[in-house]
This record gives C-alpha cells, sequence and structure tokens, in this order.
C-alpha cells in the first residue's frame, strides 16, 4: 500500500448550531463513504462552530456537543472521520487559574465503525491578534501520538500545531508518521494563503512526510475562513488545492513518506489493513482568485452574505449617498445576497447635489435592487426650529451637520424595525479610524462590510467590480469624496488626501508603528501626531460601531483592543 485515501471537506458550519453541524458533518461522512475514502478530514471545532467563545464556559453547551459527537460516532461505517470537537478534561491545578473556565480541550476525534476509537488535543495554543485559546482550552500533552489507520501510521493535529516548525506534526513525523493530518479554523487576511502554503510545504519537505490540511469556510460575526485546503507531497510539491470561499469535498490518494522506525506511541484506530489499489486520478486544483481585489471583494461578500443569513435575516437596507462607499456596498451586498434582498434608500437634505440622488438612482438600477427616496430636510428643519432657542447665538457647525446623519440613521433602522431588514453601513476604515463617522447616525446599523477596508482600496474594489462591465457609474467613482452636510463640503476640508492617509493609518493602525518611526520615513511630523490624535481620541466610537469583516492582520475590534480612557500620547 502506498497511498492513503484522503478525503476532505471544507465545511461552512454555524456557531452554536449543534444540530445542523451534525447533519452538515453526517452528509460528508456519508458521501465519503461513497467514495471509498480512507480518512475524512473535517474542520477544526466542526461541532461547535468557530470561535464558540464563551459558549465554552457553559457545561451544557460542552455537553451538547459531546453528545453530537456520540451521535456521529455511532454512524460511522468503514471511514476513520477526523473530526474537530470540544472536550472535558479536568479542571486546571493552577490556583491562579479559574478551574472552572480551562477545563475544556481543542480535540480532534477519531470515529470509526460506530466507535470514537481515538482522541487528540491540540498542544499550541493560539493566544494572539484574534486568537483566545489560553481563556478556554487546556493543551494537549502528546505531540508525537500517532494513529494506526489500517497499517499506515499518520499524524492527527490541529491548526496552531503545524504553524510553529517544531511543533506536533514534527514530532509525529519523527514518531513514524507516514503522512500529516491537520483540521483547521484559519481566518482570512490578505495574503495568508501564499503564507499558509509555504509554511505547509516546508512541514512537509523537512519532515519527509506528506501534508493534508483541511479548512473552515464561510462566514462568523467579523472573522471569515476561504477554506483553501491543500495536499502537500513529501517533497512538499503542491498535489491538491481546494476551491477559496465555497464549500468544496475533495478525494486525494496521497502518497506515503519514507517509513520511519515509530519513536512514540501508536493506537490501533482501523485494525483491517488497507489493501492494494488503483491510485485515483488527482483532481484539477481550483481556479485561485486573482488579482488580490478578487480575494478581498470575495471575501467581503462571503462575510456579509453570512452573517445576514445565519443570523435570520433575508434583506438589507443601504442608505444610497451617491458615494463611492455606499455604492461599493450595494454591489457587494447585490453580490452576495441577490438583488432581490437589497434595499437602497436616498436620503436628500438642503445641501445634497443634484447627482447624489441621480447616481444613487443609476447604481439601483444597474445592480437591479430596489430604491427609494425619502427626503429629509422638512425633518431636519423640524430639529432646528426644535433647537432654536438652545442653539441661538451660535454659528452653524458640527451639531446641525451630525443631526441630518442622524435623522438618516433614524430612518434606516425604522425600516429596519418595521420590515425586519438588517441595516449595512456604509463607513470605510480610513473614516472609522481617525472618526470622521457621525456616532447614532451614519454609524447605525447591524454590519459594515467595509470597516477594514480602507477609503485607497475602496477604489481598487470598485475598479475592479466594474471589469466587465460598468456597474458602479464613473460618475461616483470619479466624484470627490464629501458627506455633503453643509455647502459645498468635501472630504479633503477636513482630512488629508487618502492617498497620505491610508499610508500613515496603515503604519500606525496595522503595523503599530509609532509616530517617530513614521515621521521618520519622511511623512510630516504635524501631520502624522494629528492623525495620531484623531486615532487615538475616537476609540470611544469604534466601541459602539456595528462589527465587520476583517481583511487584514489588524482590524478593529479584536485584534486592536486600546482603553477608551486613555491619556497616552506620542509625538
Amino acid at each position: 500500500m502506498d497511498f492513503l485515501r484522503v478525503a476532505g471537506a471544507q465545511l461552512n458550519l454555524v456557531v452554536g448550531d449543534l444540530d445542523g453541524n451534525h447533519d452538515r458533518i453526517a452528509r460528508a461522512m456519508a458521501w465519503a463513504e461513497e467514495r471509498g475514502a480512507d480518512v475524512l478530514l473535517l474542520p477544526e471545532l466542526a461541532i461547535t462552530g468557530y470561535p464558540p467563545e464563551d459558549l465554552l464556559i457553559r457545561p451544557a453547551f460542552v455537553q451538547a456537543n459531546l453528545d453530537v459527537l456520540r451521535r456521529l460516532a455511532a454512524g460511522s461505517g468503514d471511514v476513520v472521520t477526523v473530526v474537530g470537537f470540544a472536550d472535558r478534561v479536568g479542571p486546571v491545578t493552577d490556583p491562579l487559574e479559574d478551574a472552572a473556565v480551562r477545563c475544556v480541550a481543542n480535540a480532534a476525534a477519531l470515529l470509526y465503525r460506530g466507535e470514537i476509537r481515538g482522541v487528540y488535543h491540540k498542544v499550541l495554543l493560539p493566544n494572539y491578534g484574534v486568537f483566545d485559546e489560553d481563556r478556554y482550552f487546556v493543551p494537549g500533552r502528546e505531540p508525537a501520538r500517532i494513529w494506526d489507520v489500517g497499517g499506515v501510521p499518520v499524524g492527527v493535529s490541529v491548526c496552531e500545531d503545524i504553524w510553529i516548525p517544531d511543533g506536533p506534526p514534527t514530532h509525529q513525523a519523527a514518531a513514524g508518521a507516514r503522512v500529516l493530518l491537520n483540521i483547521n479554523a484559519s481566518p482570512y487576511h490578505t495574503n495568508k494563503a501564499e503564507e499558509r502554503a509555504a509554511l505547509l510545504a516546508g512541514q512537509a519537505s523537512r519532515s519527509g512526510v506528506p501534508v493534508v490540511y483541511v479548512n473552515l469556510v464561510g462566514g462568523q460575526d467579523e472573522l471569515v475562513f476561504e477554506g483553501d485546503s491543500m495536499v502537500f507531497d513529501a517533497a512538499g510539491e503542491l498535489l491538491y488545492r481546494a476551491a477559496e470561499f465555497r464549500e468544496e469535498r475533495f478525494v486525494v490518494d496521497t502518497p506515503l513518506g519514507t517509513p520511519r522506525a515509530p519513536g512514540g506511541a501508536v493506537v490501533t484506530v482501523r485494525h483491517d489493513l488497507l489493501t492494494d489499489r488503483a491510485a485515483l486520478p488527482i483532481p484539477a486544483p481550483a481556479p485561485r482568485l486573482e488579482p488580490e481585489e478578487a480575494e478581498i471583494y470575495e471575501a467581503l461578500v462571503t462575510g456579509l452574505r453570512d452573517y445576514v443569513r445565519k443570523n435570520g435575516f433575508r434583506q438589507v437596507v443601504i442608505a444610497l449617498s451617491g458615494g463611492i462607499d455606499s455604492a461599493l456596498s450595494a454591489a457587494i451586498a447585490a453580490d452576495g445576497l441577490g438583488p432581490d434582498a437589497v434595499w437602497g434608500i436616498a436620503m436628500p437634505s438642503r445641501f445634497s447635489s443634484e447627482g447624489s440622488v441621480t447616481d444613487a438612482r443609476d447604481l439601483a438600477e444597474r445592480l437591479g435592487i430596489r430604491f427609494d427616496v425619502i427626503p429629509i430636510d422638512d425633518t431636519f428643519a423640524a430639529f432646528l426650529d426644535a433647537l432654536d432657542s438652545p442653539f441661538s447665538g451660535t454659528e452653524f457647525g458640527v451639531a446641525e451637520e451630525n443631526l441630518q446623519a442622524r435623522i438618516r440613521g433614524a430612518v434606516v433602522m425604522a425600516l429596519s424595525n418595521k420590515f425586519g431588514h438588517m441595516v449595512v453601513t456604509t463607513g470605510n476604515k480610513s473614516e472609522v479610524a481617525v472618526g470622521y463617522a457621525t456616532l447614532y447616525g451614519d454609524m447605525a446599523g447591524g454590519f459594515s462590510v467595509l470597516k477594514d477596508v480602507f477609503k485607497t482600496l475602496v477604489y481598487r474594489l470598485a475598479e475592479w467590480r466594474n471589469r466587465n462591465g460598468e456597474v458602479i457609474p464613473r460618475s461616483i467613482v470619479d466624484k470627490p469624496p464629501s458627506a455633503e452636510l453643509r455647502p459645498d463640503q468635501k472630504d479633503s476640508d477636513s482630512l488629508p488626501p487618502y492617498d497620505l492617509l491610508d499610508q500613515i493609518l496603515s503604519g500606525y493602525v496595522e503595523q503599530d508603528r509609532s509616530v517617530q518611526e513614521i515621521i521618520g520615513d519622511g511623512f510630516d511630523a504635524d501631520l502624522v501626531s494629528r492623525v495620531a490624535l484623531l486615532v487615538d481620541r475616537n476609540e470611544y466610537k469604534r466601541r459602539q460601531a456595528a462589527p465587520g469583516v476583517r481583511i487584514t492582520r489588524k482590524a478593529f475590534g479584536k485584534d486592536r483592543r486600546l482603553p477608551i480612557t486613555n491619556r497616552y500620547r506620542e509625538g
């Protein structure tokens, strides 16, 4: 026997939907049986969904996931199924730890012929960026454990275990594993795919053992998982690569690595030896999403679509200003949910240009979405009348500007309340970073699809979306950005040019560089200090903002956690 027939199923699972996840997993198990696979790999924490976060603190939730595992085991057949779940273990002994919390392991079970034949506990627990696994899990203690599957020794590991050069898969290979199996819930960010591929290829070539990697797919709150499951041979050459951002099942006859004398504990999972068979042709890999804009756009579509659908909404409402942010947001929504599920609302005031409504209408017609105009000037006038006495003797300013944004926020939220549609906010990362957004106004809504997208990238994505025909009208792409909250207003009145602003924000927010380091790159000192101060002062707004799709290594939210009350300033 010179290969192991490995099936992989990158599934779009839902956190907490234990019965639904059971059914998705069971269907994949039945499919793998039909294909005559030896092993089926499913994603990390497939039963619970990923990340389950503080659900893991609830004993009833952990027990319910174990009940699902037993149901899956009872239905298992001749395929060894490797499935992720939350295992109950003894409480931690450190008196400084909360034993009621950390009594769970991030685990993979090996199911075969009606039984749970083995369990592996994740050894390396990530605790950086969006990961908080030290909060919930007890680490595994057997990095070199290998499993005998019909005479083929295999190593099983979970996600982070394979990201460290001397992690468990390396020890499993040294202990005699001839195939390394790794299950994952590895969230997307730009440029991660090739980084991941290089890492897996390096693991395979260093160990002289093939690597099969299966990842989760779909959106979960702010995270997006792109799938992109891969198989590498013992030389580190790519054998197969699954699709990005969609569910897929695949079978690859994986050539075995060079035998080594076992040096670790071996647990027999499948007693009957695998017989000689003709190897199946390796399936053609899925086409890659290129250029970068295509990959990012699909991540945004996936994140918005799954957030809307998994939270029980059928339609969304978007305020269409005639600007590029709302136009791109509407295009993403129409592509992800279908045009019939998107309702665009224009809300002109006395300061709105004629083009703001005509451009919004043109966009809606091109996308095929519903479009309505609800003027807000009478409402604005009523507010001004009501505030005439306390505002007496003051100049028209930010308060009056923000009143218009808050009226618009109230209108779209009223439509949401009346019809049950979710409001999609349209602010981009550049605006969110410096606070160029109105709390309880244009920030009001359920999900912010562009929250991690700098303004310069908004333009790139719009141009990419128009590559096969003009969907976002040229007049929207070309017009100077403006909030249109006072006469002849332009974003450039308050902010530096976006190409300059985004470079500074990238350094300060995404790379955690100091003000002096950024100034050292040749940027104006006063400008850098001003931008940094705006970022710091507007933390309170971001804490109250809608969640949004994470596409970078450092998104606002779980990635970046700074105090609101904070007097430390650089520069």
